[in-house]
């Protein structure tokens, strides 16, 4: 199955953007009750988890290992049983073959890039990881796309998408406010090359998921760029400190 959507499909009656995986071709007009709902929402799960996932890492010393999965647990829960929405669906969506040359071109150009600045200016890091500890190199990159990427992609763009697209009256404020939770997410960190780096990330993974409505395509997008940060030297600004026991 390709990864193309109907336009009419992903617009709700009152000019809001829906998800792929939403049945039905609109969705209805929010009451100013629902939308002010809907914006708690957004902030509790987009900014008050985030903060509270930080003090869980940092204050009770909780590995993202286990912190993790129970997230991607609930947001799947909640669409599973979202009689609008259809997982089935969702996870059917491929992408086609066009969406994947655009990923890896993408990803080719912003890896020589990326490289070039780490060589120019952390030349000490460049490719440290893989050559000082190549076994916790290869356990991250077996183990990332399951444990990090598959709970992010579900968080912050087929719910994010499905639940909180119809607050939004053009795609690319759409897209520019999953961006800024995607980045917002990442203070968990605690440095600033984890959260502007992921937000340009989200920049181009809310693009893809809003022009292809495939969970897929953005999860192998999102597992690439992954890889190149753990490869590249740029992992340390993605850890927490916080002994993970898979690694």
């Amino acid at each position: 199955m390709t990864a193309s959507f109907p336009t009419k499909d992903v617009i709700g009656t009152d000019g809001g953007i829906t998800a792929g995986g939403t049945l039905g071709a609109a969705i209805p007009p929010l009451s100013d009750a629902r939308r002010l709902q809907l914006w708690v929402e957004f902030g509790l799960i987009y900014i008050g988890l985030p903060m509270l996932m930080r003090i869980a890492v940092f204050d009770y010393r909780v590995p993202l290992f286990y912190a993790l999965p129970p997230v991607l647990a609930g947001f799947v829960a909640f669409l599973y049983f979202d009689k609008s929405y259809s997982l089935k669906q969702e996870l059917a969506r491929w992408p086609d073959r066009a969406t994947l040359v655009s990923i890896f071109l993408i990803f080719a150009v912003g890896s020589l890039v990326v490289a070039g600045l780490v060589a120019a200016i952390m030349p000490g890091r460049l490719f440290s990881l893989a050559a000082e500890r190549p076994g916790l190199w290869l356990k991250i990159m077996v183990l990332y796309p399951f444990t990090s990427v598959l709970p992010q992609e579900f968080a912050y763009r087929v719910f994010f998408f499905h639940r909180y697209g119809a607050l939004f009256g053009s795609r690319w404020s759409l897209i520019l406010a999953n961006a800024l939770a995607f980045g917002f997410g990442h203070i968990l960190f605690r440095n600033w090359i984890a959260v502007g780096g992921t937000f340009v990330v989200g920049l181009l993974l809310a693009w893809r998921y809003e022009r292809t409505r495939s969970f897929w395509a953005v999860y192998i997008e999102h597992v690439l760029w992954g890889w190149l940060v753990f490869t590249i030297g740029l992992g340390v600004y993605f850890f927490t400190g916080v002994k993970n026991p898979a690694w």
